[in-house]
């Protein structure tokens, strides 16, 4: 995943940081990226051909291959570049349209800089034509568009291809028994939208796929967060597993803490991916959803085994909640199953952008008061949606830490709580390895 790149500021584009992201061994040629040394047609090609499926980042002045001994960073006369990508583009196109170019110069006095065209399918014309044939992306290179993809596309509603940029998920609901009351604490959910490849939108979700999935959500760092709202209580869990509603095109994995109490699953996470139907659809943009739920019922197991015990959820486990939730979203033998169930490039499954919290009481009940105070009359919050900062690289540690320390500030302040602040860096500091 590379979404940092994609979606920063251009003002947070240095050379340094592309000199990084290019150097990485798994940054290849793919649906969304590609590498130019120089301007060429095909440059051009690749242009009309992210327009006409996902959009996606062309570095100019990278070499596309690394090889020892040759320099991959080596740079362009960016105006003359631009000058010669925006005449062939207006030349070229069929309506005349141009991407947006970035100019990323050297740190040096050579004069050379990396121009990063972007491409964004929500303003490109679709179909953009070139030379009267429609390119796509494939994995990696350009393709034409066939009889059959080009009526779709010209049948498409003004930015139907494209993902929302938000990658929404609905906020989820808490449980009910019969009586009325609640039956969870509070309900952490993210998760993301996904482009299907021509042979994800027509099979069926096989076992394999399915299995493999869970297995990489076992070795990743979500069941180790997770334990950690029990603050130990708890010693035997079922790591994920297909539990429930399982069918030809839905996969629900389930992550389970056991208790021998009228709470028997006092922690559990819910991963689900759901594949679109696609019968009598028209569009060409159909998305698959991939979710992932939290669930805590931690107080209520507390109250299950001492009446009057009130338990609250100490500030530093949610941290490490927040943290193992996007390490595992990102972790890359995660973001490889749910590519392959998709049967997309890794590129295009991206970082969550949202976070939604729903409690069955008012945050401020809900957090252990250690370190915090209550501002009067701030008024009540059982909640929120937070946003993530598409700058933000979630691979990278203290990028990662950045956002869930923004979303615990973001989450004290709306529930009306000082001191949230001091909380977290008096964590980090205690948890930050130093030298």
């Amino acid at each position: 995943m590379t979404n940092s790149l994609f979606t920063a500021p251009a003002a947070d584009l240095t050379i340094e940081r592309i000199r990084t992201f290019a150097a990485r061994p798994d940054q290849v040629e793919s649906l969304t990226l590609e590498f130019k040394r120089e301007y060429s047609i095909s440059l051009v090609k690749t242009i009309a051909a992210m327009a006409n499926t996902y959009g996606g980042t062309i570095l100019v002045g990278i070499n596309d291959k690394v090889e020892p001994g040759v320099e991959r960073v080596v740079g362009v006369d960016a105006q003359a570049t631009i000058d010669k990508i925006a005449s062939t583009c207006s030349e070229k196109f069929d309506p005349p349209w141009e991407p947006t170019f970035i100019t990323v110069p050297f740190d040096d006095d050579s004069g050379r800089s990396v121009v990063v065209v972007r491409v964004d399918p929500n303003t490109a014309p679709r179909p953009l034509l070139m030379d009267m044939k429609a390119p796509i992306r494939l994995s990696g290179q350009n393709s034409t568009a066939d009889r059959e993809r080009l009526l779709r596309l010209a049948r498409e509603e003004p930015s139907a291809g494209v993902l929302p940029t938000g990658q929404h998920v609905m906020t989820p609901r808490l449980g009910q028994a019969e009586g009325g009351e609640y039956t969870e604490d509070f309900i952490l959910r993210s998760g993301i939208n996904l482009p299907m490849g021509e042979a994800g939108v027509w099979r069926p979700l096989s076992e394999r796929s399915v299995l493999s999935l869970a297995k990489a959500l076992n070795d990743s760092a979500f069941p180790s967060a997770l334990q950690t709202l029990g603050q130990g209580s708890f010693d035997q869990f079922v790591g994920f597993r297909p539990l429930g509603h399982n069918r030809s095109r839905t996969a629900r994995l389930v992550f389970q803490a056991i208790s021998r109490t009228p709470v028997p699953n006092p922690v559990e996470a819910v991963v689900t991916v759901d594949l679109p139907e696609v019968y009598g659809s028209v569009s060409t943009a159909l998305t698959a959803n991939v979710t992932i739920d939290v669930i805590a019922r931690v107080r209520r197991y507390a109250d299950s085994i001492e009446s009057g015990l009130e338990y609250r959820y100490p500030v530093p486990n949610l941290a490490d909640l927040l943290d193992g939730l996007l390490r595992t979203a990102v972790d890359p033998e995660v973001v490889t199953e749910i590519a392959r169930i998709t049967d997309i490039d890794t590129t295009l499954v991206t970082q969550p952008r949202e976070l939604h919290l729903v409690a069955d009481r008012q945050v401020k009940e809900l957090l252990h008061p250690d370190g915090l105070t209550e501002i009067p009359d701030a008024g009540a919050s059982a909640g929120g949606i937070f946003r993530a900062n598409p700058a933000l690289d979630l691979r990278v540690t203290a990028e990662r830490q950045e956002q869930v320390d923004d979303w615990l500030r973001q989450l004290g302040l709306d529930a009306g709580l000082t001191g949230m602040e001091a909380l977290i860096e008096d964590y980090r500091a205690k948890t930050t390895p130093t030298g």
